[in-house]
């Protein structure tokens, strides 16, 4: 028997509520350092999520666990340097695609064009990856490596 608190974790996810989004962005508001690093451990986990379904052939949810893991990652950096793209998200309440985007290429100023190469091919695989299934596992499998490095990178900047 489900408790009062999976109950509503279930009707959350039926209404395609990420529990785990929500959460980080009350952890963002109250307290970003601790926000991003948490961010980044999710980073980690879809990464290892999206490298098992290439084992399962699955190019549609390896798709979608990259683009996860760039998001997060891209979060991650900008609670961590405070961008105006974090700043909006704290008066709307919510990260909009746009928002990452213009995030990406604010950090890649400042930081290098790394994380817009990464989230680039992120936004790519979340589009003809996972919502047209476009993409093969092949393609799946090459993409990712500039995801990894992005990852990489940023676990250098936030620990």
């Amino acid at each position: 028997m489900l408790s009062v608190n999976e109950k509503l974790i279930e009707k959350l996810k039926e209404k395609g509520i990420d529990i785990n989004d929500v959460l980080l962005d009350v952890l963002s508001r109250e307290d970003p350092a601790e926000s991003s690093k948490e961010r980044i451990e999710f980073a980690v986990k879809y990464l290892e999520e999206c490298k098992q379904d290439i084992q399962k052939k699955d190019a549609v949810k390896a798709s979608e666990k990259a683009y996860k893991a760039a998001e997060e990652v891209v979060k991650a950096l900008a609670e961590k340097f405070k961008t105006d793209e974090y700043e909006e998200f704290l008066r709307e309440g919510r990260w909009y695609t746009y928002l990452l985007g213009k995030a990406s290429k604010t950090l890649s100023k400042k930081l290098g064009y790394w994380i817009l190469e990464g989230w680039s091919v992120a936004y790519d695989l979340h589009m003809w990856g996972f919502h047209e299934k476009k993409y093969s596992i092949d393609d799946v499998v090459v993409s990712i490596k500039k995801i990894e490095d992005m990852l990489n990178e940023t676990k250098n900047i936030i620990s």
